[in-house]
Parts: structure tokens; C-alpha cells; sequence
């Protein structure tokens, strides 16, 4: 790692996201329709309520499905679908297992190449293509994990000096900065759609 995580611009969430890469995959999980910070802090909420100073991927791919969602229901919520994302947790969790004997670094250790990263984190659950390339980004940028092709692989997200996702995120002001670019995004989006592919001149 180069330096220490700033995703949840909050200290003990940051710390664990730093040590240990079960957190930083599952905040990855984690980061869709909440603020970002909500869903990297997110892992840290959840070894807290097992009891835990990390998550177990063996812990967690058996733990009882109903108790796991109160787990995520309990106020404040660890996201605001609790429900499924508890579930989609689980479900990450039992493909770690199952493939990597519950080691998340695994994913990304002797990799041959950066396409061969963007496939193995391609096929874990609740990883389209694009949380993919985000989260492989964020290896590189932020991990030190840097496979032959690990920029091209990563997309546009790969790209040095952008401020498009969380990889890019180093403390307040890059937060700042790439929360402007997904507002513009977003925006460029909602205006494309409202002019719509046939509109008449």
C-alpha cells in the first residue's frame, strides 16, 4: 500500500479499509445509490457489530442469512437497501470461499496481466464491468497493485491524474473533486436522455 485510505474520511473505517482487502472489496460492494462515504464505512460498521476487528470472509459466507440482514438493518443501516446488499455480501463472501479459500487479496495476487485482473474481479458477485474496472484502479493507484496493463485494463478509470471515481480519492479535496465530476456526469447524462435519439430538428 502506498499510503493509508481516505474513502471514509473517517479514521477506524479508513484503518481497516488500509489492512485488510475483504473491507476494501466489500465497500467497493458497498459503493452504489449512497454517498460514498456511507458505503466505505460500511465495512468497518459490520466488523463492529460481529464483534470483530475485521471481517471473515468464512464468518460471513456462513452466518445466518435473516440474522445477517439485521445485522445491516440495525440504525444507522450499513446501506439504504440493507436487505439485498446484505445479501449480496454473503454472496461475495461464499464466491471467496469457494474460489479463494476466503482470501480476498487472492483476486489480485499472481495476476499474469491487467486483463487477467479485470476478469477475476469481473466475476465476483455484484462486480459489473464497471465496479470492476473502479476497484482495479484503486489496486493500482492506491495498493501498489500494478500488473503489466493494469491502466489500459482499468479503462478510463486507470488514467493518471483524473478524479472520476474512488480510486482517485486522497483525502477532502479529491473527494471534492470527483464528486463535481460524477454531478457533471450525471447531468451530461440526464440532458442526453432528455434530447433523445430521434428528436426532431
Amino acid at each position: 500500500m502506498d499510503h493509508p485510505l481516505r474513502l471514509a474520511q473517517q479514521a477506524e473505517a479508513d484503518a481497516l479499509l488500509s489492512r485488510s482487502p475483504l473491507a476494501a472489496l466489500t465497500g467497493m460492494l458497498l459503493d452504489q445509490q449512497i454517498p460514498m462515504e456511507w458505503a466505505f464505512t460500511g465495512p468497518y460498521t459490520v466488523a463492529r457489530r460481529l464483534g470483530r476487528d475485521d471481517l471473515d470472509a468464512h464468518e460471513i459466507a456462513e452466518y445466518d442469512p435473516e440474522a445477517f440482514v439485521a445485522l445491516f438493518s440495525e440504525k444507522p443501516a450499513v446501506h439504504r437497501y440493507p436487505g439485498s446488499m446484505a445479501g449480496r455480501v454473503q454472496q461475495l463472501c461464499q464466491y471467496l470461499v469457494e474460489h479463494y479459500d476466503g482470501d480476498a487479496s487472492a483476486v489480485w495476487r499472481d495476476v499474469s496481466d491487467g486483463r487477467d485482473l479485470l476478469e477475476r474481479l469481473n466475476a465476483l458477485p455484484g462486480f459489473g464491468k464497471q465496479k470492476a474496472q473502479i476497484f482495479l484502479a484503486l489496486l493500482g493507484k492506491q495498493f501498489g497493485v500494478r500488473p503489466e496493463g493494469w491502466r489500459e485494463a482499468a479503462g478510463p478509470y486507470g488514467e493518471a491524474g483524473s478524479h472520476r471515481s474512488v480510486a482517485d480519492i486522497t483525502g477532502p479535496e479529491s473527494l471534492g473533486k470527483v464528486r463535481a465530476y460524477k454531478q457533471e456526469a450525471k447531468r451530461a447524462a440526464k440532458a442526453a436522455k432528455a434530447a433523445g435519439p430521434d428528436r426532431k430538428a
